[in-house]
C-alpha cells in the first residue's frame, strides 16, 4: 500500500506573483489546470484552461472581456522541480503574450468554451485531448459537445484540430434514437493518458463533469486520430463499443492524471474526489485494477476550491509525485509535492 506521508506548496507558477510572473511576462493574469507531459524533445508542455489578462477580476474565471483565452501552453525545462516549475517560453501570438492555442468550433455548433484535459508525445508528435463544453450548470457539471484530439507536428509551436479524432457525446447510429443515455453520458470526454506500452497508447477516460467513473481505452500508437482503431476494457476483454467499458475507477472521478510510477512499482492515478473534497492518489498494479480506494493528497480544507492535481512526467521515478493544483478563488494554479511510503 502506498501512503501519503504529507504534501508541501513549492511555489505558484501562474500570475504576476508566481515564481513565472506571467502576467507581465505572458500575459496571463490567471488561469487554471496545468496539464503536464514530456513533449518529446526535452521539455514539458504545460497546457492550461480558460485564461484571463488585464482587466480580470480578481477572483474565479472571468470577465470575458479580459482578454480571455480558451487554452494556453506554456514549456518548461528545468529539472529541479523542488525550485518549482519554471517556464521558458509560451506558446505567443503576435504581441509576444501568450495566444490560445485551440480556436472554438466553426461549425455553428454552441459552445462556450475549449478545455485540454490531457496531451501525450508519440514519435515526433503531440496529441493535446480537448472537449468542447457546451453550457457549465450547476458546480460539478457541465454538459459537453464532444471530445477531441489536436496534434503537433513542431513540438507544440503550433497545433491542427483532427476531423476525424472526435467523440460526440452520444451514441452514434440508429440506436441514438431509442435510448435516453445516448444522448450523452459518453464515457470518454475528458481524458488521462497513461502511455505508451508495447506500441499501444493507454488512455483513462470519464464522462463531462466531476461525478462520473474511469474508463480504460487503448489504441495502437499509429492510430490515434482513428475512433474505430480504439479498444475499450468491458471488465472481461477489449471491445469496440466506448459504452460498453466497464469502470475501473470508481466515481467520482475529476481531472485526472495517469502514469507508471517505476519507484513503487505501480500505476498511479491523481484526481479530484468531489465528495471528499479533496485531491486523491489510486495505486493499481495493471490499469484493469484492482485500484486502491484513494489516499487523500490535499484536501479542501487546506486549499478551498481546489481541483487539478496533474503529475509532472518527470517524477515518475521517486517516492514523491509532483503536481499542479487549481483554486478558484485565486484562479491560478501552485506546484506542489506530496511525499509517499
Amino acid at each position: 500500500m502506498v501512503r501519503v506521508s504529507g504534501a508541501t506548496r513549492i511555489a505558484r507558477i501562474t500570475g504576476e506573483d508566481s515564481c513565472n510572473r506571467t502576467a507581465s511576462r505572458y500575459g496571463i493574469h490567471a488561469t487554471d489546470l496545468g496539464i503536464l507531459w514530456d513533449d518529446g524533445r526535452g521539455g514539458v508542455l504545460a497546457a492550461f484552461g480558460d485564461t484571463y489578462g488585464d482587466g480580470w477580476g480578481g477572483h474565479g474565471g472571468g470577465p470575458p472581456h479580459a482578454d480571455w483565452r480558451y487554452n494556453v501552453i506554456a514549456r518548461s525545462t528545468n529539472t529541479d522541480l523542488d525550485a518549482g516549475l519554471k517556464f521558458d517560453s509560451v506558446l505567443e501570438r503576435e504581441d509576444g503574450m501568450a495566444g490560445q492555442v485551440l480556436p472554438g468550433d466553426r461549425t455553428g455548433t454552441p459552445e462556450h468554451t475549449v478545455i485540454p484535459t490531457a496531451g501525450i508525445a508519440v514519435g515526433d508528435r503531440n496529441y493535446l485531448h480537448y472537449m468542447s463544453v457546451r453550457h457549465w450548470g450547476t458546480p460539478g457539471v457541465w454538459h459537453t459537445n464532444y471530445g477531441a484530439l489536436a496534434y503537433s507536428d513542431d513540438g507544440g509551436r503550433s497545433w491542427t484540430k483532427s476531423e476525424t479524432a472526435v467523440w460526440p457525446n452520444r451514441r452514434q447510429g440508429w440506436l441514438s434514437r431509442f435510448r435516453r443515455r445516448d444522448q450523452g453520458g459518453h464515457p470518454f470526454q475528458m481524458i488521462g493518458f497513461a502511455g505508451v506500452v508495447d506500441r499501444r497508447v493507454y488512455l483513462l477516460g470519464t464522462p463531462s463533469g466531476r461525478f462520473g467513473a474511469g474508463h480504460l481505452a487503448r489504441v495502437g500508437a499509429d492510430d490515434l486520430l482513428e475512433p474505430a482503431a480504439y479498444e475499450y476494457w468491458t471488465g472481461s476483454g477489449w471491445g469496440s463499443d466506448p459504452f460498453a467499458a466497464a469502470p475501473v475507477l470508481r466515481e467520482p472521478v475529476a481531472e485526472l492524471s495517469v502514469q507508471y510510477n517505476r519507484h513503487f512499482d505501480r500505476w498511479f492515478a491523481v484526481h479530484l474526489d468531489e465528495h471528499r473534497a479533496a485531491i486523491v492518489l489510486r495505486t493499481a498494479p495493471e490499469l484493469t485494477g484492482p485500484w486502491t480506494d484513494g489516499e487523500i493528497v490535499v484536501s479542501g480544507a487546506e486549499y478551498p476550491a481546489l481541483y487539478g492535481g496533474f503529475q509532472h512526467p518527470w517524477a515518475a521515478d521517486r517516492p514523491a509525485i509532483y503536481f499542479t493544483l487549481t483554486q478558484w478563488g485565486p484562479y491560478n494554479v501552485d506546484f506542489l509535492r506530496a511525499d509517499l511510503a
